[in-house]
């Protein structure tokens, strides 16, 4: 008679983490991976400016990323004066408005590759949620930004 054994294998998967655990852990590597990507982009970089001037408002907006992911998902985007004044700052420098949504974008794709890279420590039962706050933080941090470029003018249909 033989008997086998049978050898059960573990994986040691990390410890799930919360979205905004991730973001707050990787936030310089995050904002080191924008600020690559906005140093790539012809357009961004025709405004010369050092590495401070280009990220000091980015410390605040991961505070305030940060602090919705860890409210009710269901809250509206809270107003954020940093956003209004970083708005004002890059129109000052001479940013036109399309470069401030570039500059959004390149921070959305950044924030995506921080949590794509961390794949495997995500709390998946909450992840999509919050990508769509990531996403809708982001929109409301840019637009509260574009205040600064001006009041909405209505087209006129004549």
């Amino acid at each position: 008679m033989t008997t086998s054994k049978t050898h059960v294998h573990t994986v040691n998967r990390p410890r799930a983490e919360s979205v905004a655990s991730i973001l707050e852990r990787e936030t310089a590597s995050t904002i080191q991976n924008w600020f690559e990507l906005v140093e790539q982009d012809a357009e961004l970089t025709c405004v010369p400016l050092n590495r401070t001037a280009r990220t000091r408002h980015l410390a605040r907006l991961f505070q305030d990323l940060i602090l919705r992911l860890r409210l009710d998902s269901s809250l509206p985007a809270l107003i954020s004066l940093a956003a209004r004044d970083h708005g004002k700052l890059r129109r000052q420098q001479g940013y036109s408005a399309p470069m401030l949504v570039e500059e959004s974008r390149c921070l959305e794709v950044s924030i995506f590759s921080t949590l794509q890279r961390n794949s495997r420590h995500v709390d998946f039962s909450q992840v999509l949620l919050d990508v769509v706050t990531i996403a809708d933080e982001c929109d409301s941090q840019l637009e509260q930004a574009m205040l600064s470029y001006g009041p909405p003018t209505a087209v006129s249909d004549t």
